[in-house]
């Protein structure tokens, strides 16, 4: 079939002829007879014939007013002294109308997915002020300091300093700033995150933290030194969604160590580095029923699993065999930073030296494992158990610990960063164990009550994982009579009572409990995933007839009516 390119500015020439004659020339059509232009666009013969007809029955209408083109264009057009004066013409014109024409929008026209953004958060305004759309952006769950916004952040610093006031912006600045990171904020407010009404959510996240702040119960562990000087009224609870939705309550900020609730992230490395076969030939999968730091082996002189001290020491002895204990550090270290979005992750020297000169009973496990065989050939004990406690004192706070979760429930991608830091494999080895093994002697009893992966360590920490939506750092230091937060497992608890979280709640008919994921409109039921940009476009064409038309005015220059849309679905 016959192609051929034909040019925009066939039709541009064409309808300034209708709206601005030449001097001297009769008011017929213009069309070119004998030559060719060549664009950017082919189409076939047919396709061109149509178009022409188009506009030659234009010739019959009153004047049209031509719009200005969106964006630069080359014309490889062969022009007569005539049609380049026209064209400058039309140039001139179009620089002076071209922000009134700018703002004309034709109904039924789906606008840009910048301008949706715009007219959501301005509400009808010209101008928002930046303030205002942060605001709006924190509703979501997303914060300023997201690294995936750090363009866009960066771009409307600088931004605010060119404007007048250094405070608002028009439609073609906010446009300018937000058009990097498009797609997630269009996701974000029309919520199509992972919990679409975060901030309903997040409510009753503080109601449940106020609920369990009121508990006096429990002591803090004294048996390390450096631990007994935390405060008891100290309560944080921090959550990270696996879409890097945030919230943070109480002493969030506040760094502990993570004790025993480094036992699964450094099992997830072992296996991560290594196969699951392989690390499961040193260590067992199975519950022990017995304290976490028992002098005792299963019947193939193995420790029962990872999540008690034998276990954990026999795996500490994994990581990173034959480099030095300063190597493997780094090397952990930069694996949990990954793990935490590169938030606060530090070490206490002095919770180590402390760990070090109390550890008689660790130091007994050891020379236990080792009279028994269970390290790989050639493992210097004794330096295995100074990385061990290394390991132990590693420091978090609450909010970057619960990202650290949230990458266990993303399936080994950090949410914030969006970069893959353990295999599916680990993570699903790593959320098991903890299901069965994760809370010492309390770990049936959390299992049948809460039903979901944790891990609770002596420092007061209990690490949640809601796998596929959320990780939960809780952190208050009085620990009941088994290890465990009392705070942390009443929050626990009363969470899974509130939400349909636990693992075995019927999502469809157990209709006591609230959906968080379906609050706010049914957007979850399907899984859209990571969306570009042409697709969440075509998802916003299918659904344009859904959104409210807002603040419609009437132009003076040709009476038409310029529409607005939010992206609020009718009915939200």
């Amino acid at each position: 079939m016959l192609h051929f390119r034909f040019s925009t500015v066939l039709k541009e020439l064409f309808e300034a002829t209708l709206k601005r004659p030449l001097s001297g020339s009769r008011q017929t059509t213009w069309l070119p007879n004998r030559h060719c232009c060549f664009g950017a666009a082919s189409v076939d013969a047919r396709s061109v014939s149509t178009q022409l007809k188009v506009l030659h029955a234009a010739s019959r209408r009153p004047a049209l007013r031509t719009a200005p083109l969106a964006a630069p264009f080359r014309s490889y057009c062969a022009k007569t002294e005539g049609a380049v004066e026209l064209d400058e013409q039309l140039k001139k014109d179009g620089a002076s109308s071209e922000a009134a024409s700018d703002k004309r929008r034709n109904p039924g026209i789906l606008p840009s997915l910048e301008d949706l953004l715009f007219y959501t958060v301005a509400e009808g305004q010209e101008k928002i002020p930046a303030h205002k759309f942060l605001t709006a952006l924190k509703a979501t769950g997303l914060r300023t300091g997201d690294p995936r916004l750090k363009e866009c952040m960066d771009t409307l610093k600088e931004t605010l300093k060119n404007t007048a006031d250094g405070v608002t912006l028009d439609r073609h600045l906010f446009k300018k700033c937000v058009q990097s990171n498009i797609v997630l904020l269009t996701q974000a407010f029309r919520k199509k995150f992972v919990i679409p009404d975060f901030q309903s959510f997040t409510s009753h996240i503080d109601e449940l933290y106020e609920s369990a702040k009121n508990l006096s119960e429990g002591q803090v562990a004294d048996y390390i030194p450096q631990l007994a000087k935390f405060s008891p009224n100290l309560w944080a609870v921090s959550l990270c969604t696996v879409d890097g939705q945030r919230h943070t309550v109480g002493d969030t900020k506040v760094p502990f160590c993570l004790q025993s609730c480094v036992k699964p992230l450094k099992y997830a490395v072992a296996v991560n580095d290594y196969s699951t076969e392989y690390v499961h030939s040193f260590i067992g999968k199975e519950p022990s029923g017995l304290r976490f730091n028992k002098l005792f082996l299963n019947d193939d002189d193995k420790p029962h699993n990872p999540m008690v001290n034998a276990g954990a020491i026999v795996c500490t002895s994994l990581i990173k065999q034959g480099a030095s204990n300063a190597e493997k550090f780094d090397y952990v270290m930069n694996f949990l930073k990954k793990m935490a979005g590169n938030e606060y992750v530090g070490f206490s020297n002095a919770t180590f030296q402390s760990e070090r000169e109390s550890g008689d009973r660790n130091f007994a496990i050891g020379y236990y494992l080792k009279e028994k065989k269970c390290f790989p050939e050639g493992t210097d004990m004794t330096s295995v158990l100074d990385f061990y406690f290394q390991l132990c004192s590693i420091e978090v706070t609450c909010e970057s610990a619960s990202v650290m979760a949230a990458t266990l429930a993303n399936g080994g991608i950090c949410p914030i960063t969006g970069e893959r830091v353990l295999t599916p494999e680990a993570v699903r080895n790593t959320l098991s164990l903890m299901h069965s093994c994760g809370m010492y002697d309390f770990s049936g009893q959390f299992a049948f009550h809460v039903g979901l992966p944790a891990k609770s360590g002596v420092s007061g920490g209990i690490l949640l994982v809601v796998p596929n939506v959320m990780g939960i750092m809780c952190w208050a230091p009085p620990l009941d009579k088994l290890g465990n937060s009392v705070r942390g497992i009443q929050f626990c608890t009363d969470l899974v009572e509130l939400f349909n979280f636990h693992n075995y709640d019927n999502l469809r008919h157990f209709a006591k409990k609230h959906d968080p994921r379906r609050e706010g409109g049914d957007q979850r039921l399907h899984n859209f995933g990571p969306m570009d940009y042409e697709s969440l476009q075509q998802e916003l064409a299918l659904k344009a007839p859904l959104w409210k038309k807002v603040s419609p005015t009437e132009s003076h220059q040709d009476s038409s009516t310029t529409v607005v849309y939010r992206m609020d679905k009718v009915g939200e």
